[in-house]
Order: structure tokens, then sequence, then C-alpha cells
């Protein structure tokens, strides 16, 4: 809820219908203004990631929630407002489930991302609000189960607010960009968003288990390996969240112990969650399977990843000195900017230029390796002439302190 705002329940039913969707759709077009978009997901619930509720504002023609299962295309919708902006909070989380259903804004504006780059202490959408707009808008749903039918009125008011709010938002940004003169670094920020790609499906997806770098032993690993198959394989039949079925510590518990029996493994109190009996032969064929296996997985990944920065000290002391400088010298450009380091530029593109410097190092040769890496032109203005300095031994009279990054 929130204060001087009042929501009028009668007016945010769900459309779940497709004669009700292409209604909405003629509604929406005849609008005005930006489009604030929103989407609910059912995370840490479901296996899938797909939308359970779109929120849809435009002034002048009202608050519409999706229900997209039973709508299914929402192409007509995205023709129909293709050419105008959509203003989405933390763009990034919802693109892929809007496009997964046909929406796909080609014009953006993130009042996560602009409230970044703008400076604010908190960028959560309730406290942003709070901040430029003067409303408090109580967040108690976000983290609710949305594929939940049918879904509560109170939860249909929040998703409304999420939305009717945005287009003020925008006006209220677009004003501090223009002041700020930051217009042009947000509009390459979005359009950097719009057009980052989808990261490719890691080798090893089992390797993100919670706790597997405690494993020692390569049929340990297998075994955390093929538990975490069956669970994934299970959870996307099911439609049900892997750590509903059993959590990764329930895995690795599994893994350390390498039962020689269904039996050992049925007695381990470690191995929890709501599957770990019910589906216990499922669980214990996938061990049996890894205790039997030839293909056993390397003790540690293969790949470009870089070590840590805590650990380049020991393993590359150059490159360490290179980039505590740079850290430094990058953060009293954002102090300057009021943007925040990892907006001024992603830190992976400086571990990376600092790990293997191009030759020679200089502004020019500093901004190509940004570029090749993906670093948009306001952060190769701001940024590459101060990495080169920092890079540079004449400059490096007195070592900074450790980093504490990890």
């Amino acid at each position: 809820m929130t204060e001087g705002h009042t929501i009028d329940l009668g007016t945010h039913r769900v459309i779940d219908t497709r004669e009700g969707y292409l209604a909405a759709t003629k509604l929406l077009a005849a609008g005005t203004g930006p489009i604030g978009i929103d989407a609910e997901r059912a995370s840490g619930f479901t296996y899938s990631q797909r939308a359970y509720l779109i929120q849809i504002y435009r002034r002048d023609a009202g608050t519409f929630l999706f229900d997209p299962p039973p709508i299914g295309d929402f192409s007509e919708l995205n023709d129909a407002l293709a050419d105008q902006v959509w203003i989405l909070h933390a763009a990034s989380q919802d693109l892929a489930c809007l496009r997964e259903v046909g929406i796909d804004p080609q014009r953006i504006f993130d009042t996560e991302l602009g409230a970044r780059l703008l400076g604010l202490p908190r960028v959560g959408l309730g406290t942003v609000v709070e901040e430029l707009l003067s409303i408090h808008l109580k967040k108690e749903h976000s983290a609710a189960n949305w594929s939940t039918r049918p879904l509560p009125e109170p939860w249909l008011v929040y998703a409304a607010l999420d939305v009717e709010l945005l287009p003020d938002l925008y006006d209220r940004m677009v004003m501090m960009f223009t002041e700020a003169r930051k217009s042009g670094i947000a509009e390459q920020e979005f359009q950097a968003v719009l057009a980052k790609e989808a990261k490719p499906a890691r080798a090893e997806p089992w390797r993100r288990l919670s706790g597997v770098h405690g494993l020692r032993g390569v049929r340990n690993l297998a075994v955390a390996r093929e538990l975490w198959i069956a669970r994934d394989d299970y959870a996307r039949d099911v439609d049900i969240s892997p750590g509903r079925l059993i959590p990764d510590a329930a895995i690795i518990a599994a893994a350390k112990l390498n039962p020689s029996t269904r039996q050992a493994l049925s007695n381990l109190r470690e191995f929890t969650g709501r599957a770990s009996r019910s589906q216990l032969d499922r669980w214990w064929a996938a061990i049996a399977f890894a205790q039997t296996t030839t293909e056993l997985p390397q003790l540690k990944p293969s790949g470009d990843t870089l070590p840590p920065p805590r650990a380049w000290a020991e393993r590359n002391p150059e490159a360490d000195v290179r980039y505590r400088f740079a850290r430094l010298a990058l953060a009293e450009v954002g102090e300057a900017l009021s943007i925040p380091l990892e907006n001024l530029l992603t830190p992976d593109y400086l571990r990376r230029v600092a790990w293997s410097p191009p030759q020679p190092t200089d502004a020019a040769s500093v901004a190509l390796a940004l570029a090749e890496l993906g670093a948009r032109q306001w952060q190769i203005d701001a940024t590459a002439q101060v990495i080169a300095e920092a890079f540079v031994d004449d400059h490096q009279t007195e070592e900074p302190a450790p980093d504490s990054e990890s």
C-alpha cells in the first residue's frame, strides 16, 4: 500500500483470455506516453522462470494484469507498442521471461539502473519511489509464489502499484539525468541491457552447488554431479524449484559420505528435503551410477575464469599491483561522477586488463581492450586513461593496501 495513493481493486482483475488480452491491447495502444511494465515469476517455487503475471500501465489507458500461461503469445501487444519506451525496474531480471511470450522492447528505461547511475544510495523500487516521489511503497509480496491461482487481492494491489508509479518515476529521472548531464550515459546503459546476449549454458552447471569446493575426491565429485543431474531432471518434470526437492546441503552431505548402500543414504540425517525419502530410489540410482562410472570429473573446472583477486598477490603479483592501483584510481572517478564503481566499469573487465594488460600499455590500447570486452563508450572515455596511468610503473611509488575484494 502507499500513503496518498488509492487503488481501486475493482479495476485490477486478472485478464486470462485471448479476447480480454486483445481488447486490452487496443486500449493500451490508444494510451499516451511510455509504458510501465513488470513481470512476476515464481522463483524459488517452480523450476521454470516463466512469467506468471505481467502488469502493464499506460496513462489514458489504465492498468492491466495479464495471466501469461492461458494467453500464450503477446506479439500483438508488442507490435502495437513497438515504438514506445518501456519502463522497467531491474530490466535484466524480466526481459527473458517477457521475450519468452513475445514482448521484446526496442527502447527501455530501467529505473533501477537509472538510480545507480544517479548515485542514489539505495536502488530497490520501494526506496527509489520514496526518495523521488515521496510515496511509501510496501513490498511485502515480492517473494510470493506467483504461480498460485487464484491470486489473492492484496497481491494484485501490490502488482498494480509496481507499474502505476513507473511513469511518474520516469519523468522525475529524465529531469535528473538532464540536470546531471548523464542522459547520454543512461541511453548507452539502457541499450546495453537490451543488447546483452543470454549467457551460454555452463559446461558443468553442477559445480554451482553450494559447498562443492569442500569435496576432495573425484568420486565424491561424481556423486555430487549425478545427484545434481537427477535432481534437475526431476525438478524440470514436476516444475518445482530443485532446492525444494533436496537442498544443496543434502547433496553435499551425501557426496561426502558416498554411501555404500541405499539404507546408508536413508540413514543420513543431513539428507533432507521434501523428496529426500519419497524419491530415495532415484537418488540412490544416481549415487550407484556415480560409484561405477569411468567418466569422472576433474578436481578443478576448466575454463578461462581468472583466480579471485585475493589470490593474485601470490599467483601474479604484478597484476595484483596493477589491479589495486587501478581500483583506487577508478574509485575516485566514480566518486566524482556519483556512479558506483561496478557501474563505472564492469569489474571483470578491469580484472582482465589488469591480469593481462595490452601492449603497449597506453590509453589507446586499454580503450581498445575495454571495447573488445564490451565496455560502453562512456565507460571507455571515463576510465581508459585512468587505467593506463595506474598501470605505469612510475605511478606505483607506494603500493596501496591489499584489496579485500574476493
